[in-house]
């Protein structure tokens, strides 16, 4: 079974809680925050020397473990895992984040003021079908 460990260093960012708003063409249109670009600009970089394995479409299962520095501007962990997935589909390390099908175990773990991180495991998910019986 294909399993990798990812480590991003750096304080986890929402897309969501730091979105502005512009107007383009006459319409109110959301982007990216300053906070959630450079966060996800460092995190880019830090994966493009990442060698190990991806995953090309098969589901995936992903566990995300969130440091914040402090608990100012404490974010919500659904907001942490889009953010994540898309990073980590933009790096190419998943083909498409609707391959993960599971979250389980990820939260936000705590403070740490010297290393805010997320810590990242993604694994081949592995699915036995039983019916409603409980047979194959």
């Amino acid at each position: 079974m294909k399993q990798i460990h990812i480590t991003l260093p750096g304080r986890p960012a929402t897309k969501k809680n730091s979105q502005t708003i512009v107007r383009a063409g006459g319409k109110l249109i959301p982007i990216q925050g300053k906070a959630f670009k450079e966060y996800e600009k460092a995190c880019l970089v830090y994966l493009k020397t990442y060698k190990g394995d991806r995953f090309t479409g098969e589901p995936v299962h992903m566990c995300a473990r969130y440091y914040m520095p402090n608990r100012r501007s404490w974010p919500d962990l659904v907001g942490l895992l889009q953010a994540t997935c898309d990073i980590l589909e933009k790096a190419g390390i998943i083909l498409n984040d609707r391959d993960i099908v599971s979250f389980d175990g990820s939260m936000i773990a705590g403070v740490d003021e010297k290393n805010p991180r997320t810590e990242i495991t993604l694994a081949e998910w592995e699915v036995l079908l039983v019916n409603e019986f409980g047979h194959e």
